[in-house]
C-alpha cells in the first residue's frame, strides 16, 4: 500500500502507509529509530503527530505508542497502562 503522510522532526521522519503501517528513518536518538515499539506500528494506525524530536501514533483501537528522545515525550513506559485503549 502506498503512503498516506509524512510527519518529521527536525532529525527523523515517521511514514504513516495505507494499510496503518508506520516507517521510520533518520537519526535513531530523534524518532528515527522505531523497532523499540515496531511490532506495534506494523498495522492499524490512524495518525501520527511529532513533538520536537518525538512521535506518538494513535492506533484505531484508541492506544498510543510513542518514540523519539524521552525528553520530548518518546518513552510513555510510565503512563504506558494509561494508553493502551480509549484515546482519541
Amino acid at each position: 500500500a502506498g503512503v498516506s503522510s509524512i510527519v518529521g522532526t527536525a532529525w527523523a521522519f515517521a511514514a504513516l502507509k495505507e494499510a496503518g503501517e508506520v516507517v521510520t528513518w533518520g537519526d535513531a536518538d530523534y524518532g528515527g529509530d522505531s523497532s523499540a515499539v515496531a511490532d506495534r506500528l506494523v498495522a492499524g494506525v490512524s495518525s501520527i503527530v511529532r513533538k520536537s524530536d518525538a512521535f506518538a501514533a494513535l492506533k484505531e483501537a484508541g492506544e498510543v505508542v510513542t518514540w523519539g528522545d524521552a525528553r520530548c515525550g518518546g518513552d510513555s513506559f510510565a503512563i504506558a497502562d494509561r494508553l493502551t485503549a480509549g484515546v482519541s
